[in-house]
């Protein structure tokens, strides 16, 4: 999935980043960002238009605004009506700038959205880079549970009824926080990881057979809430099978891939009386370890393999 699959409304940019708005065009109410890039139009006040995006929000700051103010008025006028031709998604004068005479006319003819803000313009500009990336971020949702373990985020997956649900709630009991249950959203952030949270529809709540619907928030408090989480380890709960070869030691180090990104997996099999909340806790903490540089599996093969050397030595 691409950024341009994903937008973010006008509206919504101007509520959370307290704008002004200085002339609002007759389509402000359904207008949409489809980039999370930005433009500085210092060069394209100066006339160089080429590779020009003007569906880029277009920030004027200091520099845009001492040239501007450098060119005689006629001069001025035909800069800026050069460049309000394009069908510009908006304009943001930073700084607190006085407002331009010749820009509020233009935006008024040309009828663009113009607002302003007394932000500096580098703080501004990321504040609304990591505000659009974050609204236009790849996503999907996927069938799970989504806790938070001794701080690490486990996606827990598996066959419907294979007890997703009732291991989150013990967690939640040993003062562990659920995130999402039943379908989590996913999405990629700016540093290439990935956040889950649970949809408007059905968060708080889960579903636990032969009981029904729970609200977690009322029965256990705000403690055992939490509205996003980035998600650290995926853990597949499966059947029990005799047959199956189970992996040991955990020296291969398995992944799966969300979004193009390779995340820690573990799979764990489930059979009655195996106490699965004290297991996920494991995993918790030993992922937590292994990013820390220390892998016990690893270091348990070390040593084997220099006591096995040692006691050939002797006999040789």
């Amino acid at each position: 999935m691409k950024n341009d699959e994903y937008s973010v409304s006008l509206s919504s940019i101007v509520k959370e980043q307290g704008l002004k708005i200085l002339h609002a065009s007759k389509d402000f109410d359904t207008a949409c960002v489809r980039t999370a890039d930005v433009n500085r139009p210092a060069l394209q006040l100066a006339g160089f238009y080429d590779y020009f995006d003007p569906k880029r929000l277009q920030l004027i700051g200091r520099v845009e605004c001492t040239y501007l103010e450098s060119l005689d008025p006629n001069q001025r006028a035909e800069a800026l009506e050069r460049f309000m031709r394009f069908d510009l998604s908006a304009i943001i004068l930073c700084h607190g700038i006085d407002t331009i005479p010749e820009l509020v006319e233009m935006a008024e003819k040309y009828d663009r959205n113009l607002m302003s803000t007394n932000e500096d313009t580098s703080t501004f500009m990321a504040d609304l880079i990591s505000m659009l990336r974050n609204a236009m971020a790849p996503r999907i949702t996927m069938h799970g549970v989504l806790v938070e373990v001794y701080g690490e985020g486990l996606l827990i997956t598996g066959d419907s009824g294979v007890g997703k649900s009732e291991v989150a709630i013990e967690l939640i009991q040993r003062g562990h926080r659920i995130i999402a249950d039943d379908a989590v959203e996913i999405k990629v952030t700016n540093h290439n990881t990935l956040i889950g949270n649970a949809p408007d529809l059905i968060r708080h709540y889960m579903e636990l057979r032969g009981i029904g619907v729970v609200d977690v928030r009322s029965l256990f408090g705000m403690r055992v809430i939490k509205m996003e989480q980035e998600i650290d380890l995926v853990v597949t709960l499966e059947p029990w099978d005799d047959h199956a070869v189970y992996d040991r030691f955990g020296l291969e180090g398995a992944t799966t891939e969300i979004l193009d990104v390779e995340v820690p997996a573990v799979t764990i099999p489930v059979k009655p009386g195996r106490n699965l909340a004290s297991i996920l806790e494991v995993a918790a903490i030993n992922n937590r370890s292994r990013k820390l540089g220390h892998n016990a599996a690893l270091e348990l093969t070390q040593r084997m393999d220099e006591h096995f050397k040692k006691l050939m030595d002797e006999e040789g």
